[in-house]
């Protein structure tokens, strides 16, 4: 196992209590996007039962200078010492751990259902596909309540125009109490949906993360449309 010492270069809000933290990238560090790594906390003023560490995915593509993490903001000792630290903070990275990566047969379409700070690993494999110009088909099927609460939510939406191996799916479920007037669709992530945009829903390699509960219900939605579970790979979030 490889421990690094890394300080943070800047920390930002990248959706409604979402905090995303920038990281100098260690010299000769290197992961699969989807990866995970173990965040600690180095002395820190006070801790709770879960201890001073946290597995934090990494949101970054490789090519990107930084490693960054993000994580919604709770009221938990870790979460408040992680929101306090300032630029040139020190903390404790062990990794990268992890298999969610994406599959290496290109003429497999990749369809990812995700939620929440779900999208961490997904920003990091989608960012990476196409700027090595990978063949995949890939679709991403992103969930939140309102677009205040959706992080990366514009840079995820930015290529969609541009590269027409991608496709980006974004649904508020809570569209009306947005100050925004969102056009996009609506609703959560059905089989009628994913039949709007697939026409065999049995031929992708899906990747499933986000809450348990979101993850075990399309799970469920998917073996009940005739996926195999060979094809379906899952990452849960917990006590985020």
């Amino acid at each position: 196992m490889t421990s690094y010492t890394v300080k943070l270069k800047q920390a930002r809000e990248v959706a409604e209590e979402t905090l995303a933290l920038h990281l100098e990238k260690p010299e000769g560090f290197t992961f699969k996007p989807g990866q995970f790594v173990e965040c600690k906390l180095i002395d820190p003023p006070e801790t709770d039962e879960e201890g001073s560490g946290r597995a934090f995915s990494l949101a970054n593509a490789p090519h990107e200078p930084d490693l960054m993490v993000a994580t919604r903001l709770r009221d938990s000792a870790f979460k408040r010492v992680l929101q306090s630290l300032k630029p040139g903070a020190t903390l404790e990275l062990e990794g990268p751990f992890g298999s969610f990566v994406l599959h290496n047969k290109t003429q497999t379409p990749a369809v990812f259902l995700t939620g929440g700070i779900g999208i961490t690993p997904v920003r990091s494999i989608i960012l990476d596909a196409l700027h090595r110009r990978l063949a995949h088909r890939i679709l991403l099927f992103y969930a939140n309540r309102r677009p205040e609460d959706a992080a990366f939510l514009e840079e995820l939406n930015s290529p969609r125009d541009t590269d027409p191996h991608y496709t980006f799916i974004p649904l508020m479920t809570q569209a009306d109490q947005s100050s925004s007037d969102w056009r996009g669709e609506t609703g959560r992530i059905n089989r009628a949906l994913l039949e709007k945009y697939l026409d065999d829903l049995t031929a992708p390699i899906y990747y499933l993360d986000g809450p348990a509960g979101m993850v075990n219900a399309m799970r469920q939605l998917l073996n009940e449309a005739g996926v195999d579970d060979d094809n379906i790979r899952a990452e849960e979030f917990s006590g985020y």
